[in-house]
């Protein structure tokens, strides 16, 4: 026989699997908003970046027409000595007068060592002043050395970008300059045939009105990732956390007001996540709510059916002691142990299902072979069963069935249901138990030899405290729980349970059948 407390090994944990991208409205609606947003940046930054890239580039090819020009002219018109050709710092100076545009841009020439000869800050007599150093003590070690230009970014960025020009190539971008910044340039090394004779630098310091529109164009995008962010914030205010707000006060309110079921109306409408857990409380409260309903009903029916033994022994106890007649009392007496009996009975059935509920929620269910269990109980009978008692037979033995559920309480099930048929059946008589599949469905069928079932008491023999048993069953051996246990179980694990009447030959009735279905575990 299998044993209710039996364990069964834990089967491992299932692998997490990655799904994929979110099905849920909600999780769609969050995804989309936030990739919304990250768009808009991604391409304000590509967009922006060719702009810089355009501008800077349109700055250079304009700095370089005019330094080609000029440092033609300046080979052309400035270069002295044969045979070995150098240039004219003064004629340099006056090509650089004519040609350059001090407003705009700044031109400066280098010889040939890297050393400045011309500026057109100089021919436009831009002078620059500067508070004299204080004069030194001649003779001084140091005289003379705090004199020299100091070394700054500005210009070792310029020395680097002049030595590369030195050597025949012409170099353009962005520099850093220590007065203004950062300015674009081009470099030209001035060549006379072969030999480079100096460099021309032409530089433009508009590079940060330049980055000021690169700023002033990402504005826009900016103000739009704002908006789209404080949208996006104000939907799943609204979408989300004000409802889950109303959802969280609305069970303060059942909790508080003792209120037996929750509504939500506005919401259960939704097809979303929070429509369905609306839809899930309210059906978790109307459920809490039958459950409450059926707690009373079964309080009330408790007290009625313990009143009745209660009642008939407070009758035999007080007559007890007013007969005299040994016969008298001791069927008083007898009726004094019936009572006790099936009060006994009555608490012990009781007990059972008030259990029950919380038994069917702590077991997890779990795969078992409903040939295997039938088989077990089948045996359990025969190794008790006396002489006279019914016999408890099964047809379709080793045939495999197995479903998902509570074993323990599957076993209690057709424990009830054999009771149920031996106690109807007459002595000798036979209980039958019968295993077959239908479809996805395990089908057990407990038929008995008894009187039947008359057609109008079909469905209510599974009502609570419901007993009607032929003349001579010992009274008080049953509570009228069994039935209504065994549906009860049944139900939470998926299946059904009916009562039909066998006929014979005759149209008459020749005993009851209780059919139980149970849902074949996915893929048996």
């Amino acid at each position: 026989m299998a044993s209710d407390t039996a364990t069964a090994s834990p089967e491992p944990a299932p692998r997490r699997r990655w799904r994929g991208p979110p099905s849920s409205r909600l999780g769609r609606l969050i995804l989309a908003l936030n990739l919304l947003g990250l768009a808009i940046l991604i391409v304000g930054s590509l967009v922006l970046n060719e702009l810089r890239r355009g501008l800077v580039e349109a700055r250079i090819d304009s700095l370089t027409t005019q330094g080609e020009l000029i440092a033609t002219l300046i080979d052309q018109a400035a270069t002295v000595g044969e045979p070995v050709p150098a240039l004219d710092p003064a004629r340099a100076s006056e090509i650089l007068r004519l040609l350059a545009n001090p407003g705009v841009q700044r031109a400066r020439l280098f010889d040939a060592q890297g050393l400045l000869v011309a500026d057109s800050d100089w021919i436009a007599d831009r002078v620059e002043q500067k508070p004299l150093p204080p004069a030194r003590p001649r003779g001084s070690p140091s005289a003379g050395a705090d004199d020299r230009p100091r070394a700054t970014p500005g210009r070792e960025a310029l020395r680097a970008e002049v030595l590369k020009a030195l050597e025949g190539r012409r170099v353009s971008g962005v520099r850093r300059a220590d007065p203004s910044g950062r300015v674009v340039s081009v470099s030209f090394p001035i060549r006379h045939v072969q030999a480079v004779l100096g460099v021309l630098t032409v530089e433009a310091g508009d590079v940060d009105s330049i980055i000021a529109r690169q700023r002033a164009a990402l504005t826009p995008f900016i103000l739009l990732s704002i908006g789209v962010t404080l949208l996006s914030s104000a939907l799943l205010t609204s979408l989300v956390a004000l409802p889950v707000r109303r959802l969280a006060r609305a069970a303060d309110r059942v909790r508080l007001s003792r209120v037996r079921s929750i509504s939500l109306p506005d919401l259960s409408r939704r097809r979303d996540e929070l429509g369905d857990l609306t839809r899930a409380l309210e059906a978790m409260t109307d459920a809490q709510s039958e459950r409450m309903g059926a707690i009373e009903r079964f309080a009330a029916d408790v007290a009625h059916e313990i009143r009745n033994p209660l009642t008939s022994l407070r009758s035999a106890v007080e007559t007890l002691d007013l007969v005299s007649d040994p016969d008298a009392r001791a069927r008083l007496n007898g009726v004094i142990r019936q009572d006790i009996q099936r009060m006994d009975r009555l608490v012990t059935d009781i007990s059972n299902a008030s259990r029950l509920d919380a038994e069917l929620s702590r077991e997890a269910p779990r795969p078992f072979d409903l040939g295997r269990l039938l088989e077990d109980i089948v045996q359990a009978y025969a190794a008790a069963r006396r002489d006279g008692e019914p016999e408890v037979l099964l047809s379709g033995a080793g045939a495999e069935a197995p479903v998902l559920g509570r074993e323990g309480p599957a076993g209690q099930v057709f424990r009830n249901l054999v009771d149920n048929a031996r106690s109807f059946s007459p002595p000798g008589g036979t209980v039958r138990l019968s295993l077959l599949r239908e479809g996805g469905t395990a089908v057990v069928r407990v038929d008995d030899d008894g009187p039947g079932i008359p057609p109008e008491n079909l469905e209510t023999v599974f009502e609570r405290f419901y007993t009607s048993r032929p003349r001579g069953t010992a009274f008080g051996g049953n509570s009228g729980l069994g039935l209504s246990i065994a549906r009860q179980i049944v139900e939470a694990q998926g299946g059904t349970l009916a009562a039909e009447n066998l006929i014979d030959a005759g149209g008459e009735r020749a005993g009851a059948r209780f059919v139980v279905r149970l849902p074949l575990r996915p893929g048996a």
